[in-house]
């Protein structure tokens, strides 16, 4: 434990602290890469500790567990990039349902290629059978089908039948967006976010045909 560590582990808890606040945040940026990068099982608190080359004790004085640090990873990243996200429905107050789409999935894309160890860490952090940390991760489907069923419905009460077809679309982004960043760019982030578009439109008609109550958005007339 080198003195700063010491010093600032033997203070009192004062979280509330600018200095307590910015050295959680650094711990957070750190945790995001090294879970990306490392299953949760494979890491120590050790491991963690020597790669954040800090004490062991500092990690434990902010989260207590590792569990803690991971799940208070987790919640940051799923903070984020809901924001990220429904960022893109702010730009403009009176565009179409379908631009509130592409601007949705456009910010979400942008989130993951400039963030890929955050993105990875709140899609596919390796914590096994948690339930605790998959409802966590769970939530940020769950808003990012709330986001896009405002644009697209006025509404986010929306029937089981609509919510699974945009669940089920939302998981199918997930997948495709973590091909897209590991992998060699094969795809622009415009051609990617319009092939997901349209993705998206398919499987609102699909809804749509199963109940007219939801009808899929249309792109607006222009004048003349």
């Amino acid at each position: 434990m080198n003195i700063s560590d010491q010093r600032e582990a033997a203070r009192p808890r004062a979280r509330g602290t600018e200095r307590s606040v910015a050295r959680r945040a650094e711990l957070i940026a750190i945790g995001r890469k090294l879970f990306a990068d490392t299953s949760y099982d494979a890491l120590s608190m050790d491991d963690i500790a020597k790669q954040a080359h800090v004490a062991k004790g500092l990690i434990y004085y902010y989260f207590q567990s590792k569990r803690g640090y991971y799940l208070a990873i987790i919640q940051d990243s799923v903070a984020d990039l809901v924001t990220y996200a429904a960022s893109g429905l702010r730009l403009e107050q009176e565009v179409g349902q379908v631009e509130h789409v592409h601007r949705t999935l456009d910010s979400y894309l942008r989130y993951a290629e400039h963030n890929q160890a955050a993105y990875r860490t709140v899609v596919s952090g390796g914590v096994g059978f948690d339930a605790e940390v998959h409802a966590v991760r769970d939530g940020v489907r769950e808003a990012i089908v709330a986001t896009i069923a405002q644009g697209a419905y006025g509404r986010t009460d929306i029937a089981p039948l609509a919510r699974m077809g945009l669940l089920a679309w939302v998981c199918s982004v997930e997948g495709a967006t973590l091909d897209w960043i590991d992998g060699p760019p094969q795809l622009s982030r415009d051609t990617l976010r319009d092939l997901l578009v349209k993705a998206l439109g398919g499987s609102m008609r699909a809804i749509e045909e199963m109940d007219p109550n939801y009808p899929a958005p249309r792109p607006a007339r222009r004048d003349g």
